[in-house]
């Protein structure tokens, strides 16, 4: 529902193009309010906050006032935080988590009624490559989109039979928002960490605008496999996000295949 801005506009672009309806929700309406001007027809934009599960109900019925129902929701609401384990603020993780998964599972508690009664639906959750690689000075961010994961694993076996589809995305790099304003750190870094989450601080970070991901092409990736008779479990979104994917992959099959004298060890003997 909320999105970062460049994915955002860029998803909402594509939906609308190709003629269908599209609720697009910012904290500030103001900022997605070009939608509904352009397409007074088939565009609502609305503000929302994730944190505010009640909006997300009012938003929802409201979508199914206008529209008669929800196809699709993509959960894409969420921000980056920066910090080494030890020095992420408790207040701080409060607000990322309860953006980053809270909000996403208000969203699906919300829709799901309405496509439970239609027996149809797509719920896209986005993710990150970063719970899978998990970055030095990234285990917050990357512990709420690990936590959506799991999430959406179990939700997709407990609709299909209902006709509801739940399918994972997992972005690499792409040229949004997220590593410039979006982007949020611990205010009081440890100089122990410098090495490791520190050189990946905003003040260190030089790849903001020169991410290799295109975000309107993002989209129409997203959608076509959205509207896939048969959605992935989990769709890639990168080269980068596809190597980073085989390299931990590989990484973990070997180091499982190392130990596993030990992991088949702990059976009750006959």
């Amino acid at each position: 529902m909320q999105q970062k801005t460049a994915s955002r506009t860029a998803l909402a672009t594509a939906v609308l193009k190709r003629g269908d309806n599209a609720v697009v929700t910012a904290r500030d309406a103001l900022r997605v309010a070009e939608f509904a001007e352009q397409h007074p027809e088939t565009a609502l934009a609305l503000d929302l906050d994730v944190t505010d599960h009640a909006r997300i109900r009012a938003i929802v019925a409201a979508t199914r006032g206008r529209f008669g129902g929800i196809d699709v929701l993509v959960n894409n609401a969420g921000y980056g935080y920066r910090a080494a384990v030890e020095e992420g603020d408790d207040d701080d993780l409060q607000r990322l988590f309860a953006t980053n998964v809270f909000g996403a599972v208000a969203a699906v508690k919300a829709v799901l009624p309405g496509m439970r009664e239609q027996r149809s639906g797509t719920i896209v959750n986005i993710s990150s490559i970063g719970a899978r690689i998990t970055p030095a000075g990234s285990g917050y961010y990357s512990a709420t989109k690990a936590a959506l994961e799991g999430l959406t694993g179990s939700l997709r076996k407990e609709l299909k039979p209902l006709g509801i589809r739940a399918m994972i995305v997992e972005p690499g790099a792409f040229r949004t928002d997220f590593s410039g304003r979006s982007l949020q750190q611990s205010a009081s870094p440890i100089a122990d960490y410098a090495e490791t989450a520190g050189r990946r601080r905003k003040e260190h970070d030089t790849t903001h605008g020169t991410q290799p991901g295109d975000p309107a092409k993002a989209a129409q990736v997203i959608i076509e496999a959205a509207v896939a008779s048969d959605p992935p479990e989990l769709l890639l979104l990168g080269q980068d996000a596809l190597d980073g994917f085989r390299a931990t992959q590989e990484s973990q099959r070997a180091e499982v295949e190392t130990w596993q004298h030990l992991s088949s060890a702990t059976q009750f003997s006959a």
